[in-house]
């Protein structure tokens, strides 16, 4: 696996998502219909530490703290683990006591990665990172769902004190490619920042798992956006996809994922099997040609399908 540069610290290509892990308010069964509890995660955690993926993504707000608790369960006297959480301007309070609550569940004494989730009020809460940063709470401050302007509030915030934005963590895949249309990326490549992709797979619309004779869950968040007029609308892009994956043994998660980190990004994969640990491997390994990323690309356009999460706005 070919490592990233984050500032000083070596991280892999693929970062491990962990929303979908535990229940309550913006958790698994809301959002994924699913049920998932320590005793069924802990085989993937293994499984991942294993195969050298040792970055986690979580976030209080997932579950109300259930995920981060059962991060923690398994993290707990480990020194090799990277934690990558957030503070949610929408839950109150301030960065520092919601930051506590995280380390508290997580059992950690500091975030390798701290973001702030959404650019609610970009003035307000960027501040409240610079004395974290200083006291070691927080390694790397990283910005989540903010659009280029915000972005460089953000920076120019943190570089009065002589600090910065390490990463950014936005909504990215084949079929939503605005921030890269808005020069986002190309802003991070050019400030030594990673950019993190998330929902490169459209919570599973993308995986070839899900059709029109057997759709997303229904009464979940991506069931609704992904219905099956939209699936219908996927078939070409998808068939595209199987035809590349075929050329390298792989399938269609491991083509979306390779074409993620073909673009420079560092994806974000939800995990919640242990297949979803060796896809991700797999995925890592996969070199795909120019014309290749061209042709996914052309068939994803030409879908006319953008799908954007209601808690976002334009980059642009």
């Amino acid at each position: 696996m070919k490592m990233v540069k984050l500032q000083n610290e070596v991280i892999p290509p693929i970062a491990l998502g962990t929303w979908s892990w535990g229940t309550g308010f913006a958790g698994g069964d809301v959002v994924f219909g699913n049920h998932l509890t320590a005793a069924d995660l802990e085989p993937v955690f293994d499984a991942a530490m294993k195969a050298g993926l040792n970055l986690w993504d979580t976030a209080a707000v997932y579950g109300q703290g259930a995920s981060e608790t059962i991060l923690g369960e398994f993290t707990k006297g480990r020194d090799d683990v990277l934690i990558s959480t957030k503070f949610t301007p929408q839950l109150g309070g301030s960065v520092e006591d919601l930051l506590n609550s995280s380390l508290n569940r997580l059992g950690s004494d500091h975030a390798d990665i701290y973001w702030i989730h959404n650019p609610m009020d970009v003035k307000k809460w960027t501040p409240e990172l610079i004395p974290l940063m200083k006291s070691g709470k927080v390694k790397y401050a990283g910005v989540s769902n903010h659009n280029l302007e915000e972005i460089k509030l953000a920076q120019s915030i943190l570089a009065e004190e002589g600090l910065k934005i390490s990463a950014v963590q936005n909504h990215y895949s084949l079929l939503y490619r605005s921030s890269e249309e808005a020069g986002i990326i190309n802003y991070c490549n050019e400030n030594n920042i990673v950019f993190f992709s998330y929902m490169i797979l459209e919570q599973g619309a993308l995986t070839d798992k899900y059709n029109v004779k057997n759709p997303l869950p229904s009464g979940t968040r991506r069931g609704e956006a992904f219905n099956e007029d939209v699936l219908a609308k996927l078939e070409g892009l998808v068939h595209v996809m199987k035809e590349i994956g075929h050329t390298h043994d792989a399938t269609t998660a491991q083509i979306a994922t390779a074409w993620a980190i073909a673009k420079g990004t560092v994806p974000i994969i939800g995990v919640t099997k242990t297949s979803h640990i060796d896809d991700a491997v797999s995925a890592a390994g996969i070199t795909l040609t120019v014309q290749e990323i061209q042709d996914l690309e052309a068939a994803a356009k030409e879908t006319g399908i953008v799908i954007s999460g209601d808690w976002e706005k334009s980059m642009h």
